[in-house]
């Protein structure tokens, strides 16, 4: 929460100080190229392939030498301290990233207007001199690729490790590197000074990681070689190739965005961060705090203990995630005033991120369920289908955006992506339903109407009797709010005043009919979530 809510912050320091112009839609792109390599590197093998297998190897009832089958049938744990093979396997990760993210680094600053010209030759066309900008912006940023890669990876160790503590911590200080840069050096260096921080924040964010690992007592030495480095690259290569369809979607959004217009990019990535900041709270959130649990889960053998962990997940990621989006969907005017629009950030600019962000908003809803799903699949080591439901996702982006940009322009951009997201989670859910149906077949008939009831009281009938319900409350909140709106200000003259009690009287009435009407009914992830409040306040009030 405090990484995401400091990524806004990062946002709105940006829009202070430089608007929504080409430099900034320079440096976007330019930011992107870092986050591509880490993405196919280490973003997307972190959660498909490294996590699941250093949760297996972090096991305390794993011996040397044992197999998954192995493992599993034992019940009882026979070690106590961080296990050798968890070490061993440790080294050889670090070591062999330490040498390849340097090589890549280096390709990086040697090739920064090749990449620069394929993400953003829409500039030449509009501004010339944004290019070269982008380039010497990419350079400056080339180093970003090897902290925040291995910063990625110690994140991986420590998932594994059940320590979520400091990654959260790392993140939220990485966007600090913005926060603080841009106010002390935008006067001096300009655009640059966003290059600077986002430097600065990397090497803190690993710095903080590698520290944290050595408090774990993972005391490791180098080494070239693991036997469960081949399990992680056969886990990782159906990833892998659905990543270089995802990259080539994104070079293609950000090479058609910049022939839309010098500010598009710019309007599209604040939408985007909107978007992104319910996500990273919550779906994000719950599903990677998961992906340990599900991940030992399977690998036991426990199925029952599985399929109620990832039905609980889901239940509790729609309760959370609704009410927000349907706020941001009502005050995405007012909140996008408040929070962008000041300095060099204009009215006009506040209009166009607030039209693309209602589109991101629907997809917002598809990407919410889909990252429970995908990260269920990565528990299971099971990498091949999410990588090929990734592909086709990309394809139906390419065609709608290829239909719409010529007319809608960077709108059809937003309405492609809106149009992946929800390909992406339709399927992942058919597909769960389906793997579902093969666990029971393969039970026997015997076990599969106990397997069918037992699916049934984990996660089916809870969880539409929750969709239902979140539905019925979340109208409920939509009518509330559209109608004391008129009453605090909409439609007024806008003001920080005005756009502060549309915020929180709006936004805190509609809040407060939702969790009304949820606690009326007894959905249990909301009288969870009760409890939790009421426990927070009790201690508050002690203090």
């Amino acid at each position: 929460m405090a990484s995401r809510v400091l990524g806004l912050l990062r946002e709105m320091v940006i829009a202070a100080y430089f608007g929504a112009s080409g430099p900034v839609s320079a440096f976007t792109v330019a930011s992107s190229a870092p986050k591509m390599l880490y993405d196919f590197l280490i973003g997307g093998m972190l959660s498909a392939a490294l996590v699941p297998v250093l949760s297996d190897y972090a096991r305390l009832d794993r011996k040397q030498g044992d197999t998954t089958e192995e493992v599993a049938s034992r019940s009882n744990g026979e070690q106590v301290g961080p296990n050798p093979e968890l070490v061993r396997l440790v080294g050889a990760l670090i070591s062999l990233a330490v040498v390849t993210l340097a090589g890549l680094t280096v390709l990086m600053v040697v090739f920064a207007p090749q990449v620069a010209g394929l993400l953003a030759g829409g500039f030449d066309d509009l501004d010339p001199t944004l290019l070269p900008l982008t380039a010497q912006l990419l350079r400056l940023m080339a180093p970003v690729v090897w902290f925040v890669s291995m910063a990625g990876l110690l994140t991986a160790i420590l998932f594994a490790l059940q320590r979520f503590s400091f990654p959260a911590i790392a993140s939220a200080i990485y966007n600090l590197g913005i926060i603080v840069a841009a106010p002390l050096l935008a006067g001096r260096v300009g655009i640059a000074s966003l290059a600077i921080g986002v430097l600065a924040g990397s090497m803190v964010q690993f710095a903080l990681m590698a520290w944290d690992v050595r408090r774990a007592g993972l005391k490791f030495s180098v080494q070239w070689s693991h036997p469960a480095l081949a399990r992680i690259v056969r886990l990782y290569l159906p990833i892998a190739a659905g990543l270089v369809v995802a990259q080539f979607q994104v070079g293609l959004d950000r090479r058609l965005a910049s022939g839309t217009g010098v500010q598009s990019i710019a309007w599209m990535s604040k939408a985007t961060t909107l978007q992104q900041l319910p996500l990273g709270m919550i779906s994000v959130a719950i599903s990677l705090a998961a992906l340990p649990r599900l991940s030992q889960q399977f690998a036991s053998g426990d199925v029952e203990a599985y399929r109620a962990t990832l039905a609980r997940g889901l239940r509790m990621v729609v309760v959370m995630i609704v009410p927000i989006l349907v706020g941001l969907g009502v005050l995405a005017e007012p909140a996008v005033r408040l929070l962008f629009e000041r300095g060099q950030f204009t009215a006009g600019d506040s209009a166009q991120v607030v039209t693309a962000l209602n589109v991101y908003l629907v997809g917002a809803l598809f990407a919410a369920v889909d990252f429970p799903l995908i990260y269920a699949f990565y528990a299971r080591n099971d990498t091949l289908l999410p990588a090929l439901v990734g592909v086709l996702s990309v394809l139906v982006y390419a065609a709608i955006a290829l239909a719409l940009v010529e007319g809608l322009g960077y709108l059809g951009l937003v309405w492609a992506d809106t149009g992946k997201q929800a390909a992406h989670a339709l399927v992942m859910l058919a597909l769960l339903y389906w793997k579902m149906g093969q666990i029971q077949r393969r039970q026997g008939s015997e076990r599969a109407s106990e397997l069918q009831e037992g699916w049934s009281a984990a996660g089916a009938s809870p969880t539409v009797r929750t969709v239902i319900s979140v539905a019925g409350a979340a109208g409920a909140m939509f009518v509330v709010m559209t109608a004391l709106l008129p009453r605090f200000g909409a439609g007024g003259s806008p003001s920080i005043v005005n756009d502060l009690v549309q915020l929180f009287v709006g936004g805190g009435s509609g809040m407060l009919v939702y969790a009304g009407l949820l606690l009326l009914v007894k959905q249990p992830e909301a009288r969870q979530l009760y409890g939790v409040v009421r426990r927070v306040s009790g201690l508050a009030k002690g203090i």
